[in-house]
């Protein structure tokens, strides 16, 4: 009871007062219990405005950068769709309620177990999680109508947009400084374009780091 009241309030005083308007993504948030995603012992804060570490350099995205973050890519319920860095599963649980289909892409061996058995026991029976790098995507389910990287990017990979499906929509915050901010990218005739959202800070996700500058 104590943990469907934060859920509540996380709606409706973290999302619904940052412009987070689409009813199937307020009801996916209020439907999905974080604190199941997170350590025993953290599950006190499971609810707050913030990034959740739940393994060393591994966090759940804060509610409101995730759910602007879904909202953006306009994710219909005949959708497939591709979460980026699942770690333990969250946003692919998110996802899986406003999409058709969800393939949950991790590199860590451990957190794409945890994640699997997790989505199993929350009955995300829409999610298949794939243990893959990040970078790469998945290629095998491709194309896909809606991509979300869970975690900051110093840049997007080509190879990520080859996947997107004609009109797909790519959603990612792309460092720039300390803050970052969040890009709406989106393919339309083979040519990618992008707007800007918003600004967010969230730390980057493993496989997305800066690329060394090389002097000559």
């Amino acid at each position: 009871m104590i943990a469907e009241t934060a859920r509540r309030n996380m709606v409706d005083c973290q999302l619904r007062t940052n412009r987070v308007t689409d009813e199937a993504v307020l009801a996916a948030f209020e439907s999905v219990p974080r604190e199941r995603f997170v350590p025993a012992g953290r599950r006190a804060v499971a609810y707050v405005d913030d990034d959740i570490e739940i393994a060393p350099g591994r966090f759940l995205m804060e509610p409101m950068v995730l759910a602007r973050l879904v909202q953006e890519a306009m994710i219909g319920t005949n959708d497939v769709a591709m979460v980026i860095g699942c770690s333990v599963g969250y946003s692919a649980a998110i996802v899986s309620r406003v999409a058709g289909t969800v393939v949950a892409i991790e590199q860590d061996p451990d957190l794409a177990a945890r994640a699997n058995n997790l989505l199993r026991e929350f009955g995300a029976d829409n999610v298949a999680v794939f243990q893959a790098l990040h970078a790469e995507g998945y290629a095998g389910q491709a194309p896909y109508d809606a991509i979300l990287i869970d975690g900051a990017v110093d840049h997007v990979p080509a190879t990520l947009f080859d996947q997107l499906g004609e009109g797909g929509r790519l959603v990612a915050v792309r460092r720039a400084g300390p803050v970052g901010e969040a890009i709406l990218f989106l393919k339309v005739g083979g040519v990618i374009s992008e707007r800007t959202l918003f600004d967010a800070a969230i730390p980057v996700l493993p496989g997305f780091e800066r690329r060394p500058e090389f002097a000559f």
